[in-house]
This record gives structure tokens, C-alpha cells and sequence, in this order.
């Protein structure tokens, strides 16, 4: 009836930086009581990829090396840390290219179970001029989406 829980997609974003605690907390939460193993992603644009490995001094990388700088990304060693703490198995995956497909591709190449997403709340207005992340994940992912909402103060 219920298919087991064994990896979860967690996606982290350029806006996410003071949400690391809470994505953490909702991840252990539920990775670690299934035993699952946590994918950590981050889908960067062209542009955000080369800005990020040249303030990391790897500007000879090409955009199919980009674990090599999740790898040394400050969210994704806070994920790490938090997660060696709890004793969750997890691995990092990066794509290159459009946020939304990125993360939809992803979740299909790991067999991802659940997507952890985040976000914060917009007006209507704001959501049909910039589009949402997020709102395209919960609608195309090939998975249950579970979102971690942004705290009020931000």
C-alpha cells in the first residue's frame, strides 16, 4: 500500500541562507525515522554558477563539474554537518540551467521520493510578473513536494 520512503530530493537556493535551520530540522525529520538518504541540490543559472566558483577561486571548472563546488558551498556543508550530527546518509547532486526543469530532472534521475522545497509568501501580483519555483516543483515533480514555508521575518 505504502511505498517506503528511501531518498528525498532537499533543494537549496541562492534565497535560502536563513532558512538552513529549518529545512535541516524538517529533513532529519522525516530522513531520519525512514532511513532515507537526502540528495542535496542546488540548481544554479549559467551566470549564478560562474559568479559562485569565481568567488570560490575555480574559475577554470565547466558547468558539468559543478558538484565540485556544491561541494565547497556554505549551505551545503551546514547540510553536512547537520546531517552527519543525526546520522542521515545523504549525497550532493548540482545541475546547471533552469531552476525548475533542474530540480524536476533531478528528482527523476535519483527516484526521489519526496522534494523538500522552500519559499516565501508573495502577492498574486508578484507570483504571475516573476513566476514561483516552487509552484512549478509542486505541480511537475514526479513526487510528493513537501514545502517548507519562510518565516515571517524575511
Amino acid at each position: 500500500m505504502f511505498e517506503p520512503l528511501e531518498t528525498m530530493l532537499l533543494t537549496v537556493g541562492p534565497n535560502d541562507k536563513n532558512r538552513l535551520d529549518e529545512l535541516s530540522e524538517t529533513v532529519v525529520q522525516v530522513a531520519k525515522p525512514a532511513d532515507a538518504t537526502v540528495v542535496i541540490t542546488h540548481v544554479f543559472t549559467p551566470d549564478q554558477f560562474q559568479e559562485i566558483a569565481e568567488d570560490l577561486g575555480m574559475t577554470d571548472l565547466a558547468e558539468t563539474e559543478v558538484d565540485k563546488v556544491l561541494e565547497r558551498h556554505e549551505s551545503v556543508r551546514h547540510f553536512e554537518e547537520v546531517f552527519d550530527e543525526h546520522g542521515v546518509d545523504y549525497e550532493v547532486k548540482g545541475v546547471v540551467g533552469d531552476i525548475s526543469d533542474g530540480i524536476i530532472d533531478i528528482a527523476e534521475r535519483t527516484q526521489s521520493d519526496r522534494v523538500i522545497v522552500s519559499g516565501r509568501t508573495r502577492s498574486a501580483v508578484g507570483k504571475a510578473v516573476f513566476g514561483s519555483t516552487a509552484q512549478d516543483v509542486l505541480l511537475n515533480a514526479p513526487c510528493p513536494v513537501t514545502y517548507v514555508k519562510a518565516a515571517e521575518t524575511e
